[in-house]
């Protein structure tokens, strides 16, 4: 079996790799039918975060189940499932309160840019679909940044700002939308970007950043600032215009993987300001996001404006690098 290898910064390589197998009886292995290149691949693949040796890559994945362990029950050979960049056993303390994520048991599934993929805690982690969907549904069922909305408390009738133009913020856009945001602030300079960022429901753009954003966000709002922020990038200047583009009272929903970032804590302290992320329980949220993409309610698909065969899978890491795709799609 051959997937990508990221050797080094701006290196991929698809090559041969070992097809995986059942090693505990909890897991399962799946065909996959679409992969993707998550924003965070690129904090590696541009050497910010550094591997220390070749890693395959990729943590976003549907497809079809092929062979299950002996004490998986809730997945068979032959359905079509979702499952989450962490695997969880969806029982422990932390499962239970909607936070699979943090599973006291989770492993990191990784190597998802490959045909095959094993699957620990398959009871978990797994989500089947109502059937095998259309071609055109897959990839709707990969989107992301709903964790984004939720994490920021966005209500009916109230404002949000979003903070990143990448998958994540744009669909932030369309889970705010969702969610009943009334008026929904996108922060972006790509006319591309800013055009599918007002398809999923933001009424204005803002294109200034930093203490110029954070200016416009508060002229835009009668100088009190947004009800909730989607911080959905991971920089310093991203979280800092989140925090201080939200009114006293209102939230900050971070899920941009953080790098460099340094919170001062007196400023903290009197901007009255709430503040949650980390990385998305995704299990949580599967039923309900399937269920939304089944009735064709919602089309996240659409923020995946580069699709390509999996063996160009460095073309895709290069396109997204360069900003000229918003989020590749890999086919196998």
């Amino acid at each position: 079996m051959r997937g990508a290898v990221l050797y080094g910064p701006r290196d991929v390589r698809f090559e041969e790799r070992g097809a995986p197998t059942i090693i505990k009886p909890t897991d399962a292995i799946i065909r996959i039918s679409a992969t993707c290149v998550c924003g965070s691949d690129l904090w590696p693949y541009r050497g910010i975060s550094p591997v220390p040796q070749p890693t395959p890559m990729g943590h976003e994945y549907c497809g079809i189940v092929e062979e299950v362990g002996s004490a998986v029950t809730a997945v068979k050979p032959g359905q079509f499932v979702i499952g989450s960049f962490f695997a969880s056993d969806n029982t422990c303390p932390n499962c239970q309160v909607g936070y699979q994520s943090s599973c006291q048991h989770k492993e990191l599934v990784g190597t998802a840019q490959a045909p095959l993929l094993r699957v620990p805690l398959a009871d978990g982690t797994l989500v089947p679909t109502p059937g095998v969907p259309s071609d055109d549904m897959v990839p709707s069922l990969l989107g992301t940044g709903w964790f984004a909305a939720h994490a920021a408390n966005v209500m009916p009738g109230k404002t949000v700002v979003v903070v990143g133009d990448g998958a994540v913020g744009l669909l932030g856009v369309l889970s705010s939308k969702q969610m009943g945001a009334q008026r929904i602030i996108a922060m972006s300079r790509n006319e591309s970007r800013q055009k599918l960022a007002r398809d999923f429901g933001a009424s204005d753009i803002v294109t200034e950043r930093g203490d110029d954003g954070v200016a416009r966000i508060k002229e835009l709002t009668s100088g009190i600032g947004a009800d909730s922020a989607l911080e959905c990038v991971g920089t310093q200047e991203s979280m800092m215009q989140a925090i201080r583009s939200t009114r006293p009272g209102g939230s900050v929903g971070y899920v941009g993987v953080p790098h460099g970032v340094e919170l001062n804590g007196e400023e903290l302290f009197f901007t009255h300001v709430r503040l949650h992320g980390g990385p998305a329980p995704v299990r949580r949220f599967l039923p309900e996001l399937i269920e939304l993409v089944w009735n064709r309610k919602i089309n996240p698909g659409k923020v995946f404006d580069l699709t390509l065969p999996l063996d160009r899978v460095a073309e895709g890491y290069r396109a997204m690098d360069e900003r000229r795709a918003i989020k590749t799609l890999l086919c196998p």
